[in-house]
Formats: C-alpha cells, sequence, structure tokens
C-alpha cells in the first residue's frame, strides 16, 4: 500500500491551486503546508497522501486517484480543466484496460498526468 506520492512543480502557488481545485470533486483539500520548505500535502480526512514540492523540477509522473463513481471521474475533469489543466483523456470507458475501467487524464501545469479512475462492477 503506497502512503504518499510527491510530485516535483515549478510554481507552488500555481500547482496547489490548481490541485486543490481539480481534486476537489474526490474530497482533497489542503492538510499541511511547510512554506519554508516549499511543500504543500494534499488529502482526505487529514491525511496527505499527495505532496507538491517546490524545490526543483522532475521529469513528469503519473498519478491515478481512485474514485467512487464515474460523476466525480468526470466532475475531476471539469474542474482540471477549468483550473488550468490540459485534457489528456475525456471520461470514459477504457476497454484496453479492463472491463469497467472508467477514468479521465488532465496535465497539471508541469505536465504531470493525473488520472482519476473509477472501476465499474
Amino acid at each position: 500500500m503506497i502512503a504518499h506520492v510527491s510530485l516535483h512543480v515549478s510554481d507552488m502557488a500555481r500547482s496547489k491551486e490548481f490541485f486543490a481545485a481539480a481534486l476537489h470533486p474526490l474530497g482533497y483539500k489542503v492538510t499541511s503546508e511547510f512554506a519554508d520548505y516549499k511543500v504543500c500535502g494534499f488529502g482526505v480526512d487529514g491525511n496527505s497522501d499527495l505532496w507538491i514540492d517546490g524545490n526543483g523540477v522532475s521529469r513528469p509522473m503519473h498519478v491515478a486517484f481512485e474514485a467512487k463513481n464515474d460523476e466525480e471521474v468526470n466532475e475531476f475533469h471539469k474542474a482540471a480543466l477549468a483550473a488550468g489543466g490540459k485534457d489528456n483523456g475525456a471520461p470514459g470507458i477504457r476497454k484496453d484496460y479492463s472491463p469497467g475501467y472508467y477514468a479521465a487524464f488532465a496535465l497539471d501545469p508541469d505536465g504531470n498526468n493525473i488520472e482519476v479512475v473509477h472501476h465499474q462492477k
């Protein structure tokens, strides 16, 4: 089980705003922030499982979040694009991945591929 993931970002304020908006449909919010260290944590119920780190930029990464239903996937995609993300895959079934794999993808301001998936039953 993964406890948390950190993404390096080039502009802390811009990325903080993006993730706060894009992940809001999943119940995420800023849970920790250490401005002196240029790090900010996001999570649900007070736990920070996504961290953004403004201390340098690395290659873009892929991070996937699990949604409770298709609507959360749709809302994530809409919120991510409204927050300045770039479409990297509209909401829909990905038959090549697995049956019932409903997902959407958006690139954050640094090109990280952010996915939200609902595994339909």
